[in-house]
Order: structure tokens, then C-alpha cells, then sequence
């Protein structure tokens, strides 16, 4: 995506944001204070989502002004995070069918909230603040459910539905345009140093508690159907099944990660 595009995308889906709470606030006076403090009180969405993620992860020892700064410190720093925050939300407007509001993943889906409090932890390991990033990785399991590993590499357009008992390990790789649902483990396989996670190519839809354990490949555009327990590689454009999982067949469309579509076998 063009420098341009990406500014574009950047202002329509704040712009969105912004209009949507607006009303909302209208409609429901008793939440007004709460979408005065994390959105309309901000002029962009770094610094809104910053605010809003720090008054979750807070504790009584480090408050959410220390949280927030080290978010604010973060995009500054590298752009590819706020690009991916705004992938993120898309993916979630364009994917969910329950979503149908741009400001409904910022405000209350823990998924989006786990991902993009990961994604400041990523900055830190690389950093090689790896204490902070530990301690802020801990939080995220905490608060959201989820267990995403700061050295772990994610790209963007990146959607995890419901996202509660989703464990992402140290080595693993996820690529773009990828869904992942609840109970979702990329695990790995031995105590073994070096690399030992899944490799997660494009496009991939792994569906809900499916485990996938060990340095396997997933690739562009395969399929993990619910349940599956995932131990050898899988073949691009594959849709696999089971325990252990097995070939069924190939996805409908290329990337099964955007249709959401987790049926066994595509008619």
C-alpha cells in the first residue's frame, strides 16, 4: 500500500471514529465521560489508543501515564505500528459481522486491545527492553486472556475473534491478512532452543482451537478447521481437519482468512 493510500486509510477510519462516539454519546449520556476520555478528548488515534489501552493495563505500581508513554514513545518511533493498528481495525470492520462500527474493536473487543498492547511489547523486545516488555506481556495475559510472546513477529490486517485462550509462542511468525479465533494455539514442540513455533503465512484462517504446535509452516491462503491438532506442514491453499489434522481440501478463495468461511470441506 502507497504512502498515500495509507494516509488515506489513516484519516477515513479516524474520522469514523470520531462521528460514530459522537452519536453514541447522544444515545447513551451515562457513557458520555467514558468516550470523552478515550476518544474525543484526542486528537488522533495514537494518542487515543494509547489512553485507552494504558487504563487497562495499569497497576497500583505502574500507573497508566507510564503505560501511555511508552505507547506515545513506541509509534513515534516506528510507523509500521500505527499502520498496523489502522490494518487491524479495517480487518476487523471488514471480517466481523458483528462489527459493524470502526470504533466497536477500539472501545471493546479484547482481541484488538491484546494485539496492539502486543505490538508496543514487540517494540520493547527489540529494544531490548526485555523486562518492560515481559512485564507488559504478563498484563496482556492478565486483562485480555491472551498470551501473545513480545518476540513473537506479527504483521498486519491481523484479526483475533474473541481472541480468550489464544497462546502465541516466542518463535512464531504470523504474516498479513491473517484471522485467527479463540482458543488458538501456536505452540511449540520440545525444550529445544532456536526456532520451535509455527510459521504463519498470508492470508491463513486458523479457526477456533485449533492447535498448531511446533516450527511448521502454514501456507498462504491454507485453512486450520476448529479443533484441529496441527503437527506437520501445510500446504498453501490447503484446507486440513482433525486430530491429527488431515487434508480435506482447498479453500474457495485464496485468502480464507478474509471470507471467514470454516467450513470443513468448501461447496
Amino acid at each position: 500500500m502507497t504512502n498515500q493510500k495509507l494516509a488515506d486509510l489513516a484519516v477515513r477510519i479516524w474520522s469514523a471514529i470520531v462521528a460514530e462516539v459522537e452519536i453514541q454519546s447522544e444515545k447513551e449520556p451515562v457513557l458520555t465521560s467514558f468516550y470523552h476520555s478515550s476518544i474525543l478528548n484526542h486528537s488522533s488515534l495514537g494518542s487515543a489508543l494509547g489512553f485507552h489501552i494504558a487504563s487497562k493495563l495499569s497497576t497500583g505500581t505502574v500507573p497508566g501515564m507510564l503505560i501511555q508513554q511508552v505507547f506515545t514513545e513506541a509509534i513515534e518511533d516506528n510507523p509500521v505500528i500505527i499502520n498496523s493498528i489502522y490494518h487491524d481495525l479495517e480487518a476487523y470492520y471488514r471480517r466481523d459481522p458483528a462489527c459493524d462500527q470502526y470504533s466497536m474493536p477500539f472501545l471493546y473487543f479484547k482481541g484488538f486491545h491484546a494485539l496492539q498492547a502486543y505490538r508496543i511489547g514487540h517494540w520493547l523486545w527489540q529494544k531490548e527492553r526485555y523486562d518492560l516488555a515481559l512485564f507488559l506481556q504478563n498484563r496482556i495475559s492478565t486483562i485480555f486472556d491472551v498470551d501473545i510472546h513480545p518476540a513473537a513477529k506479527l504483521g498486519w490486517g491481523i484479526m483475533i475473534d474473541h481472541a480468550t485462550g489464544v497462546v502465541i509462542g516466542e518463535t512464531a511468525v504470523i504474516g498479513n491478512d491473517v484471522s485467527l479465533l479463540h482458543s488458538v494455539t501456536l505452540g511449540g514442540c520440545g525444550s529445544a532452543e532456536g526456532a520451535r513455533h509455527p510459521k504463519i503465512a498470508e492470508g491463513v484462517l486458523i479457526s477456533a482451537g485449533a492447535k498448531l504446535l511446533g516450527n511448521i509452516s502454514i501456507g498462504e491462503g491454507a485453512k486450520i478447521t476448529a479443533g484441529s491438532l496441527v503437527l506437520e506442514d501445510v500446504a498453501a491453499h490447503t484446507t486440513v481437519a482433525g486430530v491429527p489434522a488431515k487434508i480435506t481440501g482447498r479453500p474457495v478463495d485464496d485468502q480464507p482468512a478474509l471470507n471467514m468461511n470454516q467450513q470443513i470441506i468448501d461447496s
